[in-house]
């Protein structure tokens, strides 16, 4: 019988995860040395020979992954993903297909286990990023690659290179990983591009190879299109490898994402906190916390999650810019948390001051900036609002009976004080409870 698409156990398999909303992504490995971002080894066109001794220089003595465990908990996600392989091939985790990999490194760790069981202690729900393509091993693509580091240099001719058995070590160490460390809650593949799509990755065998091993497991769309495309359950025809959500890359889709028939889809923004995803010791533009909070608001307004990187340097270390953008975020979660987990869209449009979320009779009206007299509570029926209280201390907020709104008499306005100054300058959230249509 031909595979069939099960909306029910999809919706199923799905709901943690679009009721968590807040996650950390973990770019870490070689690169982290020569500290210019993951993709050095494309970017500056850099020989096996020249990468490969970066191995034996890796020993994070530093690394501690419990502690990044802690500053994501306190920050407020609820889920993790680690670069288990990225693009140069280096593992970190003790594959049996190849000696490139952290157990052979002066660490001799497992950093993947070292990450799976941190965060399960954590109550975090655990992912893994696994790169499908690698530049390290002999049967991938070299000259005329798109990305290999030795696309333009005639001498790494792809003569002789076997497509074939470079996929059968990719789904080799796939099967590891859902193997031989317990449960996984996620799988992030990264990424089709030109002929490398769908079945030529032999899409289908794996994963009904993971499906097997790990039935429960989400998987992101990339193994059909990268930060770009949506994929064919968005198209309303999925494969049997189709993404279980949809990874825009640094971008915050400009409007929720629906399907070809108009149903929302499921998806997360992936974002760096600076420019780039692997440690680089140079780039200090980092986008601020408060810019991130309101970045995390829009995306659940929208129906989506934000995973948000962290690229630890050599040492193993978060970089201190890192944390202090962790710390804040976790500050304003603290208080006002409610207004992002198990929330979506709000049915409303968005007003001019900031941005809703709701979850079930609770509306938030997130207030990014102060309006001048009483606050509109624009598409909300005064008669079905309960109460309108500040989320972070519960105070009461109440409606406003000014003349100032009189010639708006269809718009519940709300009382913020006399204080021009919100209590929050980031975001002041209001929770608004509403009667059911029928009281």
């Amino acid at each position: 019988m031909s595979w069939q698409f099960d909306r029910a156990a999809y919706e199923r398999r799905m709901d943690w995860y679009v009721r968590a909303r807040f996650g950390l992504f973990l770019h870490w490995g070689l690169y982290a040395i020569p500290a210019r971002g993951e993709w050095v080894r494309s970017v500056e066109r850099i020989p096996k020979e020249d990468y490969d001794p970066l191995m034996a220089e890796f020993d994070p003595k530093a690394c501690d992954i419990r502690q990044w465990m802690s500053a994501a908990k306190a920050a407020g996600m609820k889920y993790a993903v680690l670069t288990a392989k990225h693009h140069d091939g280096f593992c970190l985790f003790d594959s049996a297909y190849t000696d490139f990999k952290s157990t052979n490194s002066p660490a001799h760790r497992d950093f993947v286990r070292e990450f799976l069981d941190a965060a399960r202690e954590a109550g975090l729900r655990a992912g893994l990023y696994f790169s499908l393509i690698d530049w390290r091993h002999p049967d991938y693509p070299h000259y005329g690659d798109r990305h290999h580091p030795m696309r333009d240099d005639p001498a790494y001719s792809n003569e002789g290179r076997d497509f074939d058995r470079y996929l059968d070590y990719l789904h080799a160490q796939v099967r590891e990983l859902c193997t031989n460390y317990g449960r996984l809650d996620l799988l992030w593949f990264d990424f089709s591009y030109d002929g490398l799509r769908g079945e030529a990755w032999r899409a289908t065998e794996l994963v009904e190879m993971v499906r097997s091993l790990q039935p429960d497991v989400i998987i992101d769309n990339r193994l059909e299109v990268s930060g770009e495309g949506f994929g064919s359950l968005a198209a309303c025809r999925p494969t049997s490898f189709h993404g279980d959500f949809v990874s825009p890359e640094q971008i915050v889709p400009p409007y929720g994402l629906r399907d070809a028939e108009g149903r929302p889809l499921i998806w997360e923004s992936c974002v760096t906190m600076n420019g780039h995803w692997g440690y680089c010791a140079n780039d200090r533009y980092y986008k601020p916390a408060s810019l991130l909070i309101r970045k995390l608001v829009e995306c659940v307004s929208k129906g989506g999650n934000l995973l948000l990187n962290v690229g630890p340097d050599a040492t193993g270390r978060f970089p201190e810019e890192s944390l202090a953008i962790l710390g804040e975020i976790g500050r304003w979660m603290e208080k006002n948390g409610e207004s992002i987990y198990n929330c979506g869209p709000a049915g409303l449009d968005k007003p001019e001051y900031g941005r809703f979320t709701r979850n079930g009779d609770r509306l938030y009206v997130h207030i990014f900036e102060n309006t001048i007299g009483p606050l509109p509570l624009s598409g909300v029926d005064r008669d079905r609002i309960r109460s309108v209280r500040r989320l972070a201390d519960g105070s009461e907020v109440p409606l406003s009976t000014s003349w100032v709104h009189s010639d708006y008499p269809d718009l519940a306005f709300a009382d913020l004080g006399p204080d021009p100054v919100l209590p929050d300058l980031v975001d002041t959230v209001l929770e608004v409870r509403l009667k059911a249509v029928s009281e």
